[in-house]
């Protein structure tokens, strides 16, 4: 009879092994293959931005997601209602439209208030007029995941926070700490150990979809391929590059985090 092994975790990871050997041989075919190491070389200038777009999109919505759980979960019923309405409107969009949406309406609709909010300093020949151009396509796209992501991880936020035990927040109060402080050092502490694992998901979900910033022709790995791709048209070789560069970045994230949970597990046991 197997052993439960808590779901299989403690099964030895032949599939990690299988896709370890894969990406060896791919690795060694890359290398060995002019046409292949040019893809892979043309392709990887495309990562630079990939990881920003993922790391600073993803640090603006785990921000912007903490403050919509936090409204959702205030006592002012005004906040509640207007938490809610922000994550059921956002989560109904779907990433690309919203794309969209923020480079091409929300982008200028923010311009014109900045000038409008700016107006006196223009006039006083403080600072110029702002024009829709000098708002980056590279930062539009990344305001779109920001806002796009900020939705899903306002909900792995409230559901950690309402993990904790009501018992430890009532003895936090009991002791005369006040919201702030049964936050940070009570509730905050205990909820990212539920908030971890779903938080991680949506950080590895973000750098797959951080190459629909593409569509606007922001220089991401996508980008780069599709590029190559409709200049040699050599289509599988550059998208099974695309793809490889991808499972990288995302398998590599996924064992991490898997690890770095394993760790807080291990540690929360022994405490």
């Amino acid at each position: 009879m197997a052993s439960d092994g808590r779901n299989g975790e403690n099964d030895f990871p032949w599939w990690l092994v299988t896709l370890g050997v894969i990406g060896v041989t791919l690795a060694v075919v890359i290398a060995a293959n002019d046409l292949y190491t040019q893809v892979f070389v043309t392709v990887a200038k495309g990562v630079r931005i990939t990881i920003f777009v993922t790391l600073v999109g993803f640090a603006f919505a785990s921000a912007f997601g903490l403050l919509i759980a936090l409204m959702g979960l205030s006592g002012s019923l005004v906040l509640r209602q207007i938490s809610r309405f922000y994550v059921e409107v956002i989560r109904g969009v779907p990433i690309l439209v919203l794309l969209f949406y923020i480079a091409f309406v929300g982008a200028p609709g923010l311009v014109w208030l900045i000038n409008f909010v700016t107006q006196p300093l223009q006039a006083a020949g403080i600072m110029g007029e702002m024009l829709v151009r000098d708002l980056s396509l590279l930062w539009r796209a990344v305001l779109a995941l920001t806002i796009g992501y900020s939705a899903f991880i306002a909900e792995v936020f409230r559901a950690g926070i309402l993990a904790v035990d009501e018992g430890q927040i009532e003895a936090a109060e009991a002791l005369g700490l006040n919201r702030w402080q049964r936050f940070r050092l009570i509730v905050f502490p205990q909820a990212v150990r539920t908030i971890l694992p779903p938080l991680g998901n949506d950080f590895v979900a973000m750098v797959k979809d951080s190459s629909l910033v593409s569509v606007l022709g922001v220089a991401d790995i996508t980008q780069m391929g599709k590029v190559y791709a409709a200049g040699s048209f050599r289509f599988f070789e550059t998208y099974s590059i695309v793809a490889y560069i991808y499972l990288i970045l995302t398998i590599g994230l996924s064992i991490g985090l898997r690890r770095l949970e394993k760790r807080m597990r291990r540690a929360e046991e022994r405490g």
